[in-house]
């Protein structure tokens, strides 16, 4: 109410604002009488809904302001029940398109969100089967690491062991050389 009371003090104060020709709509919360002059005391032409949007034509006279209604009669009405905004009226059905867009939007996000988590559930389930492989692939390696060590040391063992077999044989061999009787050489001058 102080809002309405505000802006018929505003409009009241400076007739430049209610310039002729200009849209204006009746307020949401009246129910008005179009008049045939600019006082309660000419007649009743007909009535005007709440939210209605009119024509201002320019002319006041003391509280009054002739309009045009949505009907295209002509008439008078209080010029504190006019308003430069537009009414609820016509701003529902636009709020009411935008609502209507805005859900869709929000259906569509939510349809490619779902979509993502379904492709993100799935990447992740790939992710872990991956990073399951790969632990996998490291304890084989690590395995097989192992072995190639293992069969590395045996095999320098195996050398070792080999080496020294030789080296024992040959002393045993040497030694036994040694010790063996030698042949007498013959004489050159004996015949066979």
């Amino acid at each position: 109410m102080l809002r309405l009371l505000t802006l018929a003090a505003i409009l009241l104060l400076s007739p430049s604002l209610l310039a002729a020709g200009q849209t204006r709509y009746i307020s949401d919360n009246v129910f008005l009488y179009l008049l045939g002059g600019p006082g309660t005391q000419y007649r009743i032409l007909g009535s005007v809904e709440a939210g209605q949007p009119v024509t201002f034509t320019g002319e006041t006279q003391a509280e009054y302001s002739k309009i045009v209604d949505h009907k295209g009669r002509e008439g008078w009405v209080q010029t504190d029940m006019l308003s430069v905004e537009q009414s609820f009226r016509e701003r529902l059905p636009q709020v009411e398109a935008k609502l209507k867009q805005t859900q869709q939007q929000l259906n569509s996000l939510r349809d490619s969100s779902d979509g993502a988590m379904q492709e993100l559930a799935s990447l992740k389930s790939q992710l872990n089967k991956t990073q399951r492989s790969l632990e996998q692939a490291s304890q084989e390696r690590d395995q097989a690491t192992d072995k190639l060590a293992n069969i590395a040391r045996n095999e320098r063992f195996n050398m070792w062991s080999q080496g020294v077999m030789i080296a024992g044989i040959g002393m045993i061999i040497g030694i036994f050389l040694v010790y063996l009787p030698r042949p007498q050489r013959r004489k050159k001058d004996r015949w066979m």
